[in-house]
């Protein structure tokens, strides 16, 4: 019984990280489109960070369990 409250808990807990996480994103990806001018400056940005999630996500993935 234990474990299965405890994966229960876990999995809620999970949903609201991703949740969380998401919607931060999304403010800071709006608040980013505002600060920067030019289009080859945006698409550079854009292309770093979508480096960077390349490599974060597998490392959060794996230290949350999925």
């Amino acid at each position: 019984m234990a474990n299965i409250i405890g994966e229960l808990l876990f999995a809620i807990g999970r949903t609201l990280i991703v949740d969380w996480a998401y919607s931060l994103f999304i403010k800071v990806g709006t608040w980013l489109d505002t600060k920067i001018a030019g289009r080859t400056a945006k698409v550079v940005i854009g292309m770093l960070l979508g480096l960077a999630a390349y490599i974060l996500i597998p490392v959060f993935a794996g230290l949350l369990g999925f």
